[in-house]
Parts: C-alpha cells; structure tokens; sequence
C-alpha cells in the first residue's frame, strides 16, 4: 500500500511516499480502507522530534534518532476491510472513524486499529469531517469536561480558539452551557464567532489577560504567555488547563512543555488550579463527539485539504501558516 514514511527526525523533507506492507488483522484488530485523515501538531513535533525532553518522556512515540513508528498520521477514517477473529462490534463495510495514538500509522491507504480505539462514524458527516475529530476533539472534551468540569453558567476563556482543537473547544463549551470567549488573530474573529462563542478577542488589538474575565476555567492551547498572564485572567477559585502548543519553530529542548513545568511546581503553593494534561484515548470519548456530532451540537471546522502523497505540504502550512481549524488528508 501506499504511505507517507519516516526514518529519522526532521523538517518535512524527511517524509517519503512510498510502498509498505499492508497491515493485517488479527487478533482484536480492525482493518480499515481509509478514506482520509487529519494533521495534528502532534505529527509535526514526532515528525522533528521536538521538543527534545518528549524524547525522554514519551518512549513509546520517540526514538532515539527517530520515531518509533515509521509511518505518520493518528487520526482515520474510513471503511471496515476485514477484522480479527476477537473483534465483536464491526464487519466488513461500515463506516469508521479512530485514532491510532503513538503506533501512529494513520497517512496511509490501509489502517489496522484495535477495536476499542474504534468507532461508528458519524453518520452525517462526510469522511474528511470525521477524520478531523478524533485527536483534537478528544483533547478539547478530556480537558473541559474530564479535567476542568465545567459547568452551566460558568465563564470559559479558550486561548487558541481557531486552531485544531479550539474550534472543538468553542463548541463544546457552549454545548456544557458555559459563556465562551474565544481568542484568536484578527483574520480568524468570524470563524471563531460563527463556532458560537459569545465573545471574541482579537489578540493583535487586545490583551486578553488584562481586559476581561475574570474567568472560571482558561483553556490554554497555545503556550504564548506567561503562567502569571494566565492566571491573571482566573477567578479566586478558577481553574487554568494548560494542553502545550507553542510556536513552530522546531529545535528546542524544552519548547511548550516549560509552562507545563512551571505549572508543576507551582501548584501546591497557589490557590488557583492548575492542571496540564495529556489526552487518553478511550472509546468513550469518540462515542461521546459522534452522538454530538449527529445531534448536530458539535461540526467540524475544516481549512483545506491535502492528497495522500502532499502530507509534507500539509505540515509544512500547518507549521507556518497558523491553519484555520482542521486540515484534512484525502486518501
């Protein structure tokens, strides 16, 4: 089959489309033809293995001088091919959607997932718009409904709002009932206003840590301000969810992870909650987006797409572009 490889870490250039074996499924494993997937920061940072300390931290993704996996891409969707013999909830022929996590694997025309990282797609939205919610969706509902637990009526900042998981973000704040700001640049306002955020703050001409607020929950994904700015924005009792991001500018050792540190250590000493996290993948989660997205409370926000053999093309604008939402990977 057709894949987009790597063998050692780097810019872009260092991905390859090329021939590999077809997976193959077996025991509790589900085979998918897949139809398309989705560009994460994730793919970027293993692609460079960057920052430097995620080599140390996260074993199962990084090597030593490249990444465990050699084929790229988490989040698929696409149509059930074949399944192993303990596989109980698919046949051949429905539609799917999933995340492969670190075996990664996913910028290729076949998939091979285990069955509970797998799940019915939903049924109203094209493959292309399935394969953009796996990873930052799950990571916009883990870190509002799991970590922060935010409730009806309260004030939520999302800073990040147009990117990746920040339109999820938007969306499924205003779906737990809570007043939405969103922060962006001044090119993404509208999008980020038609998501349903009740404000939006416009970072070029507002400083959103001194103006507004306070708030009850910060969601932060970018990592662009200090932990002081941050909790500068928070009530007495508020609560600051810090998910990484960061600037693309590759080569660092510590990069986005620094405010997770700090946040760290800080902790134990302030009143306000501080809580960074990474995202699980449970089957829970995709049951939870797909019943949202069929209810039409949550759609995915997609800023262009990519064939299968232009995957370093899509990285690179999502590196130094800012994409707006998603971008999509059509195999």
């Amino acid at each position: 089959m057709k894949a987009i490889v790597q063998d050692r870490y780097g810019s872009p250039d260092v991905l390859e489309f090329g021939e590999v074996e077809k997976p193959v499924a077996v025991s509790n494993l589900v085979l998918v033809r897949a139809r398309a997937s989705s560009v994460n920061a994730y793919d970027w940072h293993v692609m460079r293995g960057d920052p430097y300390l995620a080599r140390l931290m996260l074993p199962a993704a990084f090597g030593r001088k490249g990444p465990k996996a050699r084929i790229r891409g988490r989040d698929f969707a696409g149509r059930v091919e074949a399944v192993g013999p303990e596989v109980t909830r698919f046949s051949p022929g429905d539609e799917v959607y999933g995340d492969l996590g670190d075996a990664n694997g996913a910028f290729a025309e076949y998939v091979c997932a285990p069955e509970d990282l797998v799940e019915l797609k939903p049924i109203n939205l094209t493959f292309e718009q399935a394969a953009a919610i796996p990873l930052a969706g799950s990571t916009a509902l883990f870190g509002l409904r799991d970590v922060a637990k935010v409730e009806a009526g309260q004030r939520v900042l999302v800073n990040g709002a147009s990117g990746g998981v920040g339109t999820f973000a938007v969306q499924l704040a205003k779906t737990f009932g809570a007043k939405v700001t969103g922060v962006c640049s001044t090119r993404n306002v509208d999008l980020v206003r038609s998501l349903g955020a009740d404000h939006v703050i416009d970072y070029g001409k507002e400083d959103f840590t001194r103006n507004g607020g306070p708030y009850d929950v910060v969601l932060d994904l970018v990592a662009n301000r200090s932990l002081a700015d941050l909790r500068r924005c928070l009530t007495p009792s508020g609560t600051l969810v810090l998910s990484g991001g960061g600037t693309f500018t590759g080569g660092s050792v510590v990069g986005p992870m620094r405010i997770l540190l700090q946040a760290k250590l800080q902790s134990r000493f302030v009143r306000h909650c501080l809580i960074d996290f990474s995202t699980p993948l449970t089957l829970e989660h995709l049951t939870t987006l797909k019943t949202l997205a069929e209810s039409s409370q949550l759609t995915p926000a997609i800023d262009r797409s990519y064939a299968l053999a232009d995957v370093p093309a899509a990285i690179t604008y999502l590196e130094t572009h800012h994409a707006q939402a998603k971008v999509t990977i059509t195999i």
